[in-house]
């Protein structure tokens, strides 16, 4: 049985919001599940890993979908600051957030 630390169960909260999120289905619980997952992340990993960029990410591509403009920022760019320490700037999962911060920032203008 996997304890409430294992990363497979992050994993698991992480697809399910996910999947929730993509059929726009329970959604107040979205937020929580992806909660759940980087918090799991960040204990056991710490807070530099990839895995807790990719949390990042997939929350703050949440915020975006429900128009909740203020954490989406600080959001994208924590994961990228973590990729690009982590991974390098020519990562393809850096350029993934890094293309995702500035289409934010482009419609953000519009």
């Amino acid at each position: 049985m996997l304890g409430q630390d294992h990363l497979d169960v992050a994993e698991s909260y992480n697809n399910l919001a996910l999947l929730y999120n993509a059929q726009g289905k329970y959604i107040e619980e979205v937020e929580s599940l992806h909660l759940k997952a980087l918090e799991i992340r960040e204990r056991v990993l710490g807070q530099d890993h990839s895995a807790v960029a990719t949390s990042y990410n997939n929350l703050a591509a949440f915020y975006l979908s429900q128009g909740r403009y203020s954490k989406v920022e600080q959001l994208y760019k924590k994961a990228l600051e973590i990729l690009e320490k982590s991974l390098g700037e020519n990562h393809p999962n850096t350029i993934t957030i890094r293309e995702n911060l500035k289409l934010f920032y482009d419609n953000r203008q519009l």
